[in-house]
């Protein structure tokens, strides 16, 4: 069927972003290691690090000492506050690299299955156009919808991801047709 290929390409979609999040976690779990090794050793330092970043920012450097001080008693949460302030790391918003790989795929097969919905219900002359309406107006969906995150306005969100979206399956039609691969 037309949707056949989807499937590799959603597996492939997933196991990417499985790699990319497990490689930022490991990173990430690299540095809050040397955070914490760093921590252990050298306290007094690792306060004055936190402590000068807090000045930089505008409390008074007596004031940001005698906080630092304080926190570097709890290695935990001096820990935590050294992996957001120093290393600009939230450990709260890692993801799941299970979870992303699951979203991907499901974003992509999904995605993939848009366009061949109406060749599920019989071909006709008007089956291409349909798709590509369908297509169209899924791109323009999704890219207005993003623009609840990105705070852009989703006008334009949607019709950026639209022409994105075209220019790649204009260029995917481009290439079948040099290749002599036909939709009909």
């Amino acid at each position: 069927g037309e949707g056949a290929g989807e499937e590799p390409g959603a597996f492939s979609m997933a196991a990417g972003e499985y790699i990319s999040m497990r490689s930022q976690r490991e990173l990430f779990e690299r540095q809050m290691a040397e955070e914490r090794a760093e921590l252990e050793r050298f306290p007094a330092e690792e306060a004055e690090e936190l402590a000068l970043i807090y000045a930089a920012r505008g409390v008074p450097l007596d004031q940001a000492r005698a906080m630092t001080a304080t926190l570097v008693l709890d290695p935990e949460k001096a820990l935590d506050t050294l992996a957001r302030e120093e290393l600009g790391l939230n450990p709260d918003e890692l993801g799941s690299p299970w979870g992303a790989a699951l979203s991907s795929f499901l974003a992509f097969a999904g995605g993939a299955l848009l366009p061949i919905l109406p060749f599920l219900f019989g071909g006709s002359r008007s089956t291409l156009t349909i798709a590509l309406v369908i297509s169209a107006a899924g791109l323009f969906g999704i890219g207005a919808a993003l623009s609840l995150f990105s705070g852009k306005n989703a006008l334009l969100s949607g019709v950026r991801l639209l022409f994105v979206g075209a220019l790649a399956g204009g260029t995917t039609y481009l290439i079948g047709l040099l290749l002599g691969v036909s939709m009909s």
